[in-house]
């Protein structure tokens, strides 16, 4: 069952990461390409938690592609609102 859930959670992550891709191409907002990026680094995680058994020596560098992913979210979404936005009044 959790290999089954492992695979799903990969499924959801590369479909999430072509809905930011393609808003991306559309708007060319380097936020959504780090969302992109990130939810694929997140299913390649799930891909090889669910490919490898619990005792392997992979599963720590699969954890650490998953903080690579959070920290890329984190380092857009803090450039995205450090960015200078005209001020009105």
């Amino acid at each position: 069952m959790s290999e089954y859930l492992n695979g799903v959670n990969t499924a959801l992550a590369a479909i999430a990461g072509l809905f930011f891709f393609r808003f991306w191409r559309q708007t060319a907002d380097r936020l959504f390409a780090a969302f992109a990026l990130s939810f694929w680094l997140l299913g390649a995680h799930w891909l090889l938690v669910a490919a490898t058994s619990p005792g392997d020596e992979v599963r720590p560098l699969a954890f650490g592609m998953r903080l690579r992913a959070f920290l890329l979210l984190i380092v857009a979404i803090v450039a995205k609102n450090r960015t200078k936005r005209p001020r009105g009044g």
